[in-house]
C-alpha cells in the first residue's frame, strides 16, 4: 500500500478553501462585472489565469460579465494599416477610419481570444459587443473626439438570459449610436460601469496595473465612500489616470452597483482574493450606509 504524507501546502490549500466557504455563499447567484484590460491581455500565461478565474467564479454560482479594452491592439493595428491618430487635448480623435479598425479588433480579435480563453478552461462564454441587441447604446461624448461614445442607454436583458444558460457573457465596448448604422468606440471602464449600473451588480471590478487608490502618503486606501473619492479629487490626492476610474465608480455606485472595487490585476488570482477571501484586495469604494463584506484592513 502507498504511504502518502500529509503536506502543509495541502493543509493550507483546504484551509483557504474552507474559509472562502462564506463568502461563496455570499456571491452565489450575484453579478459581478469584471473590466479586463492592461498587460495581462497580452500574456498568455495571464490570460488562462483569468479565464480560470472566470470559470471558478461561474462554477460556485456567481454570474461574471467580463468587459474588456484593447488599445495596444488597436494601436498596433493602426499602424500596420498606415493610419495615424490625431489628438485634441490629449484624446485621440475617432474619425470613421479608425473606429472601423477599433470595431475590428475589439469585436474580432480580442473579444474571441478572451472567449477562447475561458472554453479552454472549461467554461462556457459567448462574446458580444454593445451593439448586439442594442447592448450598449450611446450618444457622443465630445464632438471633437469624433466616434467616441457616452453610454445613454443599456438593454442587459441579453446578459440575464445567458446567466440562466449558464453562459459567460464577455463583451466589447464598441456600441451603436442612435442614427442609423453608427458606431462609437466606448471606454472599456465607462462600457463596464454602464453594464454593472444596468444590471445593479454586487460587485464592479476595474483591473488595472496599479495596486489601487492611493492617498496623499502613497499608501493603499482599502476602502473608501465616495464622499471620500470626491475629497481626494479636489485637493489632487487622487489624479491623473485614477480619476476617471474613480468618476466611474462614482457613477456605478451612484447607479446601484452595492461596490466598486480597483485593484491590480497583474496579481495572481486578483479577483478570487477579491471576492472570496477575509481582506479583499485593491480599493473598495461603496456607500457609507452599506456595511463591509470583508474585514479590509
Amino acid at each position: 500500500m502507498k504511504k502518502q504524507t500529509m503536506n502543509r501546502d495541502w493543509i493550507a490549500t483546504a484551509r483557504t478553501l474552507n474559509e472562502a466557504l462564506p463568502y461563496m455563499q455570499r456571491y452565489t447567484g450575484a453579478v459581478v462585472v469584471v473590466k479586463f484590460g492592461g498587460n495581462a491581455m497580452g500574456d498568455a500565461d495571464a490570460m488562462a489565469e483569468f479565464a480560470r478565474d472566470v470559470v471558478l467564479m461561474r462554477q460556485v454560482g456567481v454570474n461574471p460579465v467580463v468587459v474588456h479594452g484593447g488599445g495596444p491592439m488597436i494601436n498596433n493595428m493602426l499602424k500596420k494599416l498606415g493610419i495615424e491618430s490625431r489628438f485634441v487635448r490629449g484624446k485621440r480623435v475617432t474619425d470613421q477610419a479608425t473606429v472601423e479598425v477599433v470595431e475590428m479588433v475589439l469585436t474580432g480579435l480580442v473579444n474571441k481570444r478572451i472567449v477562447q480563453a475561458i472554453m479552454d478552461e472549461g467554461g462556457r462564454a459567448v462574446g458580444l459587443s454593445g451593439k448586439d441587441d442594442d447592448l450598449i447604446v450611446c450618444e457622443a461624448d465630445d464632438p471633437e473626439l469624433g466616434f467616441v461614445g457616452k453610454p445613454v442607454e443599456c438593454n442587459v436583458q441579453v446578459l440575464r438570459d445567458l446567466f440562466t444558460a449558464g453562459i459567460i457573457p464577455v463583451v466589447a465596448p464598441v456600441a451603436t449610436g442612435m442614427d442609423y448604422l453608427e458606431t462609437f468606440n466606448v471606454n472599456g471602464d465607462t462600457a463596464a460601469g454602464a453594464l454593472a449600473g444596468a444590471l445593479k451588480a454586487d460587485r464592479l471590478l476595474l483591473l488595472t496595473d496599479v495596486s489601487g487608490v492611493k492617498n496623499a502618503a502613497g499608501e493603499i486606501v482599502t476602502q473608501m465612500t465616495p464622499e471620500d473619492v470626491r475629497a481626494m479629487i479636489a485637493d489632487g490626492t487622487i489624479a491623473g489616470g485614477m480619476i476617471p476610474k474613480t468618476e466611474t465608480a462614482l457613477k456605478a455606485v451612484e447607479e446601484g452597483v452595492r461596490a466598486v472595487v480597483i485593484l491590480d490585476g497583474r496579481v495572481p488570482n486578483a479577483c478570487l482574493l477579491e471576492l472570496f477571501t477575509e481582506h479583499g484586495a485593491g480599493s473598495l469604494i461603496r456607500r457609507a450606509d452599506l456595511p463591509p463584506v470583508q474585514a479590509r484592513d
